[in-house]
């Protein structure tokens, strides 16, 4: 007798049936819509004109808000307070400060900028084996104009020999060490020259005022060849002994020096200012008269011009 195969049959139940839970997150959806329909008729019935107008902006143009619309157009009586205007998370800053207080902030950081660069200046010297050894020369303190820096002449070890105006190799190393620090500021330089009350008699007409000038602009050739930009030099002058340190003792060697300023934002605004000039000055000397322009043309048409002028007899100035 043949075997049979057996068969089993398995009978596929489904949990639930018809009594299963999806429906009820179909419905939960629809009672949501629902829920935020009515809320949205309820708003738009109670909303004023000017709140509808603004919902009506924001569906408009939702980024832009061009129709004056709002990110709280409506407000709720007890919720987050209603803005005017949109706003981004990190607003531009556009404070307005008096020119006054900007100058003061200005004039603040500059002196504080002053003080850094004397402490620079201060730690060279200590680490620098050139300054080290002629420190007693340096002195530096601040000023109304900015940072000065003086270098004076010592018993025995003057910066420039006597009545010339060519640096000691000594002084020229100390200029092109100073210039090092000099030249990282964007500052403009003050280089002042001057002498003591001993009159100099080395030639005629050259008088203590030509040698302190002179000698400032050695010290302007030294501090460019060191690394100052020419640009940087506002201001080159000699003061001969007009203004001299040691006012109890005028032939004091320390009365013979070069002072370096480097000059605040005021002083060099200063400076700009007074030797500027303007469209119209007040008076005009180089500006001929009438009379001055028809004598000319006379002597032009004339040919008076044309004749030899007489030769300055001998000792004579002929300017």
């Amino acid at each position: 007798m043949d075997e049979q195969p057996i068969i089993i049959k398995r009978k596929k139940v489904v949990a639930g049936g018809h009594h299963g839970g999806s429906w009820k997150v179909a419905f939960a959806d629809f009672a949501t819509a629902m829920m935020a329909f009515f809320l949205v008729l309820w708003l738009t019935a109670t909303a004023s004109p000017e709140q509808i107008k603004a919902v009506e902006g924001y569906f408009r143009d939702p980024i832009g808000f061009t129709e004056g619309g709002s990110p709280n157009p409506v407000d709720l009586e007890g919720s987050a307070s209603v803005i005017n205007e949109a706003s981004p998370d990190i607003e531009s800053s556009q404070v307005q400060i008096e020119d006054e207080v900007v100058d003061e902030l200005s004039e603040t950081l500059e002196q504080r900028r002053m003080e850094e660069l004397f402490q620079e200046l201060k730690e060279r010297i200590e680490q620098n084996q050139t300054l080290q050894e002629f420190k007693d020369q340096l002195l530096i303190d601040i000023t109304d104009e900015g940072l000065r820096i003086q270098i004076v002449d010592r018993s025995g070890r003057p910066m420039f020999d006597s009545g010339r105006a060519e640096l000691k190799y000594y002084s020229q190393d100390i200029l092109f060490e100073l210039a090092k620090t000099l030249g990282s500021v964007g500052n403009k330089l003050s280089i002042t020259g001057h002498t003591d009350a001993t009159p100099f008699k080395g030639r005629p007409g050259y008088t203590n005022w030509e040698l302190s000038a002179d000698r400032a602009n050695t010290a302007r050739r030294a501090l460019v060849a060191g690394g100052v930009e020419s640009a940087q030099i506002g201001r080159v002058v000699g003061l001969s002994d007009s203004v001299l340190f040691d006012t109890a003792d005028p032939m004091a060697p320390v009365n013979r020096r070069i002072s370096i300023i480097v000059l605040n934002k005021r002083a060099a605004q200063g400076i700009r200012d007074s030797a500027g000039h303007s469209d119209e000055p007040l008076i005009d000397l180089t500006k001929p008269t009438e009379e001055d322009r028809q004598q000319a043309m006379d002597k032009l048409e004339s040919g008076e011009w044309l004749e030899p002028k007489p030769e300055p007899a001998p000792g004579e100035l002929n300017w």
